[in-house]
């Protein structure tokens, strides 16, 4: 498409002058780590960075079609076949993750005295940064939503694409929290590095949308049952619909620190616990007292004895289905009882409460949270990373289903935490080295394989490539690029 040969075209000019003076991306050292093969952490700095930005490059022109941007989900380098599924906005969204990683490590180079990355490459992804969010309206869609305290019309994000922008069916369970929550992540981030409002106004409302699905009704005791559920069509109540929002929640209350600007709060009357409520407070205080919320809530109730975050809060009863009940002649959503924690340990669901932890700490400075976090960064490191189980002195994180991009969240959580504990640094170079292997390795037509440390299938076939894994690696290697840029400071 005209769109993306221009961002190619645009990056081969840059990238051959840069090559010049850091080396070519594909000889360059597989594992910087050795102490047989050291590189200086300011040329690995480059190195991440360079490769971040020829990820994405490579991703935009293959995965996404015309001048919609429509995302193909797989993409196969031996059959050199695109598949005709489209990528769900969650995929999509890990396409402007990407893209914010790039700019945030371009303008951290720049803001410590190296623009020269910067200069080549930044107005360029903020193209490529805007045309994504415009073209994920194609994900959007109107509806109206009983939730526990009001009865609302939203415009969200439906899980699936349509052909039209705005005209995505988004009812039941065709939405759900976590994507809206992902997208206010990146909203925030783009908010951050261009400094255009409208990415914070949309990433507000995306806000209030999720927290009108937090469970306000009242237990026995007066106090709120909380958990945001999965969607508004789901009753359980997952750490992927709770943990994402405590950072930006953090970061919201952040931009309205010291400022007078005033929201809704709604809220169930503690008197007679049915009564909806709702008040103006400032906007500062309510963002930062719901991610101490939604915080507390998660670390309570999944929390488990390995000391990572389960799946979910399951186990409904009497059973999974939505439950209602009506107030003065008014329908509100009702409790569904949940009796306990239920499912597997995802690496992301433990990263996001670990960028949590180090958020809160650096606005609250409360210990708690800094505890938490080395803890949780521990505790994290041992249960997902496996050393030698495929390599050797390589340590190896799951990568079946969508493992990848969930080990992607883990790290950002060891990036945001490494200011509190340096140890966390060992745990980032796991990944710089896997990355590395695999690119060393395994690169094929400028992709690389799902299992960075086995390779890709002798079958052809099989090399079928999600899209969003491509995403996830260009933004690991941004991160990095970030981590070893804070080394030099």
């Amino acid at each position: 498409m005209k769109f993306s040969r221009k961002l190619k075209s645009i990056f081969v000019v840059a990238v051959s002058a840069l090559l010049v003076q850091y080396g070519t991306l594909t000889n360059a050292v597989a594992n910087p780590l050795h102490e047989e093969n050291p590189i200086r952490s300011s040329e690995l700095e480059n190195q991440n960075l360079l490769r971040a930005i020829q990820l994405v490059d490579k991703s935009v022109d293959t995965y996404f079609k015309g001048d919609g941007m429509a995302m193909g989900r797989f993409y196969n380098p031996d059959t050199k076949k695109l598949s005709q599924e489209r990528g769900s906005v969650w995929m999509y969204t890990a396409a402007i993750e990407a893209v914010n990683a790039i700019l945030t490590g371009l303008k951290s180079q720049k803001d410590n005295g190296n623009a020269t990355l910067y200069n080549q490459h930044y107005n360029r992804n903020v193209v490529l940064l805007k045309s994504l969010f415009e073209n994920a309206a194609y994900y959007l869609g109107t509806f109206k939503l009983i939730s526990f305290t009001q009865e609302k019309e939203w415009t969200v994000y439906a899980v699936d694409r349509v052909n039209e922008k705005g005209k995505a069916n988004v009812t039941g369970i065709l939405n759900v929290y976590d994507d809206q929550m992902w997208l206010v992540r990146e909203l925030l981030d783009a908010y951050h590095l261009t400094d255009d409002s409208s990415f914070l106004e949309q990433a507000e409302y995306l806000t209030d949308y999720v927290l009108d699905g937090w469970d306000t009704t009242l237990d026995e005791k007066g106090l709120e049952h909380g958990g945001i559920p999965w969607g508004p069509g789901y009753v359980t109540k997952h750490a992927c619909s709770n943990g994402p929002m405590v950072s930006p929640l953090v970061w919201l209350h952040e931009i309205y620190k010291g400022k007078n600007d005033k929201i809704e709060h709604h809220y169930i009357d503690v008197k007679d616990k049915k009564t909806r409520r709702v008040s103006k407070v400032k906007k500062s205080d309510y963002y930062l007292k719901f991610a101490q919320k939604v915080y507390d809530w998660q670390k309570r109730y999944l929390l488990n004895n390995q000391g990572v975050y389960t799946d979910m809060m399951g186990d409904c009863s009497p059973d999974c289905s939505i439950a209602y009940e009506t107030v003065k002649g008014i329908k509100y959503r009702a409790n569904t009882f949940l009796k306990s924690a239920v499912g597997p340990s995802f690496s992301y669901n433990s990263g996001t409460m670990l960028s949590g932890a180090a958020d809160l700490y650096r606005v609250t400075k409360l210990k708690n949270y800094l505890e938490d976090a080395k803890l949780l960064s521990h505790a994290s490191f041992d249960y997902f990373a496996k050393i030698g189980k495929q390599v050797p002195g390589y340590y190896s994180y799951e990568s079946s289903g969508f493992n990848n991009w969930f080990n992607g969240i883990l790290l950002r959580g060891f990036f945001n935490s490494y200011p509190l504990n340096k140890d966390t640094g060992i745990y980032l170079e796991s990944f710089q080295k896997n990355l590395d292997y695999g690119y060393s390795k395994f690169l094929r037509d400028g992709f690389l394989p799902t299992d960075l440390l086995k390779g890709w299938d002798n079958d052809k076939e099989k090399n079928n490539l999600e899209g969003m894994f491509m995403f996830t690696y260009a933004s690991q290697y941004a991160i990095l690029s970030q981590y070893e840029l804070s080394k030099s400071k």
